[in-house]
């Protein structure tokens, strides 16, 4: 009698939103796994003052697509939360939804993977220790296994500017990455300047018009802003089905025509007309920056140019007094746990086989590493179901070649549809990117 093949020993690394999806998703299949944690609770980035030390959420953060865009699909957001849920009430679905599906002592917490090593034979030796401080090496383990699935989030190591900028050494105020802002109390009374035009941009930069004493906003292009509510309604919820399944360029004048009438012109506001069309950079969603701007309580800048002493030149030529400056500059896509020669993160690219596979390594997966027009939530939840069927061998991968030949195609996409930058390397639509992974698992299930 044959004996039955053995089960697959499976790594889920860290326990975010991105995690705890495949946790979810391996649990219901029956795949047992190790899912190891460094902080003292599953969230993430979403559990503000997470004891991991990487979350970068501030005191006043919300999410800026809405609860019925974020929400699992095995596990949908109550109906008492606003639109728009505080990242307390965002943790609190976590362990909720953790919870409710009996996860919580699957995960190793306080747990830091440190090395991820693939095995001439096949698998990864995967070695974890007690995070938080040790005495040596001697507290290191090694295990074995078959699979292993990455979910330590992108939007945790600091990108500066690069170069930094002339003179920024010898500035005698505060600098600070948008990773490691908290409160408003640090620019209290304070001459600030906020560069960038992301969504952490036009937070920090609203706060700090309230208490500041002088707020400048500068950036290096304009911005379409998008509000989270047109018609009393979440500006996802209008723009999602059927809107979210037509051609791109259908989408495009819907919210061309849309924003012309809840917004009007950017321009109107100060700010400068942006050098790309809607839809065509990740957007920037605020429902009080343009009210900030009318009021004159934000000064829109240009880039910065250097620092001569306490003052912030700018590219126009103007300058200004400075107290804090605050590089809202995005994150670097980084695994301190892999060799580079197994996934290398130049300039924030990566090689992913539908954002997913790295091709010459069977049994690594990428769990939400992707920046969505949408949520990243479901797309981890749908990316967890396609590697569950890898794993179980339901469905099967193509040649190395062909993986490589759909990565090119995605990044010319990239090229043709974004703005060139670092923050667009991993973009996808939500809607047309779960689709792609559907029409994958279908396509290639093993009859």
């Amino acid at each position: 009698m044959t004996p039955a093949p053995a089960a697959p020993r499976v790594c889920i690394v860290g326990a975010g939103s991105s995690g705890i999806a495949a946790a979810q998703v391996l649990d219901a299949r029956g795949i047992d796994f190790d899912c190891f944690e460094m902080g003292s609770d599953v969230g993430g980035n979403w559990r503000y003052g997470n004891d991991n030390g990487v979350s970068s959420a501030y005191r006043s953060l919300h999410i800026n697509t809405s609860r019925q865009a974020m929400e699992y699909a095995t596990y949908p957001m109550p109906d008492t939360l606003p639109d728009y849920p505080s990242h307390w009430q965002i943790a609190e679905y976590f362990d909720s939804y953790v919870d409710h599906f009996g996860l919580r002592d699957k995960i190793s917490f306080r747990s830091e993977v440190v090395k991820v090593v693939q095995r001439p034979g096949g698998g990864y030796d995967v070695t974890i220790r007690p995070f938080g401080p040790t005495d040596g090496a001697s507290e290191a383990e090694t295990r074995t296994y078959d699979h292993v699935l990455v979910a330590n989030g992108h939007h945790w190591d600091p990108r500066w500017p690069e170069p930094s900028f002339p003179g920024s050494d010898t500035f005698p105020g505060e600098q600070l990455h948008a990773h490691y802002y908290r409160t408003p109390d640090v620019l209290d009374g304070k001459r600030v300047v906020v560069l960038g035009i992301g969504n952490s941009a036009t937070d920090i930069a609203v706060e700090s018009s309230h208490v500041a004493a002088e707020t400048c906003l500068a950036m290096r292009r304009g911005a379409h802003i998008v509000p989270k509510f047109v018609f009393g309604k979440a500006t996802d919820q209008l723009t999602s089905s059927p809107l979210a399944r037509a051609p791109h360029f259908v989408q495009k004048k819907a919210m061309k025509a849309m924003l012309r009438l809840a917004v009007g012109r950017v321009t109107d506001y100060g700010l400068p007309e942006p050098d790309h069309d809607v839809l065509d950079a990740h957007p920037t969603v605020s429902d009080d920056l343009l009210t900030r701007l009318g009021h004159g309580d934000i000064t829109v800048k240009p880039n910065i140019d250097r620092f001569e002493g306490s003052k912030v030149f700018f590219t126009d030529g103007t300058a200004v007094e400075a107290d804090v400056v605050v590089y809202c500059t995005g994150y670097r896509i980084s695994f301190p746990f892999l060799d580079e020669r197994i996934l290398a993160t130049d300039d924030n690219h990566v090689d992913l086989y539908r954002r997913v596979v790295p091709p010459e390594h069977p049994g690594l997966y990428f769990i939400g590493l992707v920046q969505p027009l949408g949520a990243i939530m479901p797309l981890a939840e749908a990316q967890a179901h396609w590697v569950a069927e890898l794993i179980t061998g339901e469905v099967a991968l193509p040649s190395v070649a062909d993986m490589r030949e759909q990565i090119t195609a995605y990044d010319a996409a990239l090229r043709r549809r974004y703005v060139a930058s670092k923050r667009h390397t991993i973009q996808v639509d939500a809607a047309a990117y779960r689709t792609e992974l559907e029409r994958e698992r279908r396509t290639r299930r093993r009859r």
